[in-house]
């Protein structure tokens, strides 16, 4: 398709180890345009966060192929790899993965720094503004709240216009409340900013919140008329 943004062509992924083989994924094939918001569901150990590390070309597959805004991410060298996901892909984690040595200004200019940006205290500011933490931009992680800290990791995340945002579990590490005004504000920023989002989640109301519901089950795309009605996470 001309709007595709990923394409995940036959993908398998295994390893082996001196019990034998163990087969990650199997045969993993779907197209993702640009500015869909997917949710990619399924039991823990399913397979979910491996298929996300491998569309971001942090992990790699057995055999397949995964393109990404036109580029095969696996005929590319890891440097290669990383620039374009320094250009077009933006993370969030359960764990917010922010660097605690840095304050939240410092985290969310990293990478506009590293992209050479010379406005990057400027629009770093206006995305900690964006998100509500305009108070807190010399605060280091460890005396912000959780969803202060991933309120942060959404700005780190979108201030760059990522083509495409990746999210793990989101708010796997905060409290319903909590986790309930991150993703409205993600889900904001995502329209706004024409982001395509793909989500791992086993949050059901997060999930029906997309537009597109790819459910995993040993490895394997579960086809969507077989998917289980009202419990696909």
């Amino acid at each position: 398709m001309s709007d595709s943004i990923i394409s995940v062509e036959h993908v398998f992924k295994s390893v082996t180890d001196s019990t034998g083989t163990l087969d990650i994924l199997r045969d993993i094939d779907f197209v993702l345009n640009a500015r869909e918001t997917v949710a990619i569901v399924g039991a823990s150990g399913s397979g979910k966060s491996t298929l996300l590390s491998i569309i971001a070309g942090l992990d790699t597959p057995t055999r397949g192929t995964v393109r990404l805004a036109g580029h095969d991410l696996f005929a590319m060298n890891e440097d290669q790899r990383a620039a374009l996901r320094a250009q077009k892909v933006g993370f969030v984690f359960q764990s917010f993965q922010l660097l605690g040595n840095l304050t939240a200004l410092e985290n969310v200019m990293l990478p506009l720094e590293l992209a050479g940006r010379r406005d990057a205290r400027l629009t770093a500011t206006e995305m900690l503004a964006r998100v509500g933490l305009s108070q807190r931009l010399g605060h280091y992680p460890k005396v912000l709240s959780g969803g202060e800290q991933q309120r942060v990791a959404l700005a780190r995340a979108f201030v760059v216009q990522p083509a495409v945002l990746l999210a793990d579990e989101p708010t796997g590490s905060l409290d319903f409340a909590t986790g309930e005004k991150v993703m409205e504000l993600m889900f904001d920023l995502n329209r706004e900013l024409g982001t395509t989002l793909v989500l791992v989640t086993h949050d059901r109301a997060i999930a029906a919140r997309c537009e597109r519901c790819i459910t995993i089950e040993a490895g394997q795309v579960l086809p969507p008329t077989l998917e289980p009605a009202a419990a696909q996470v």
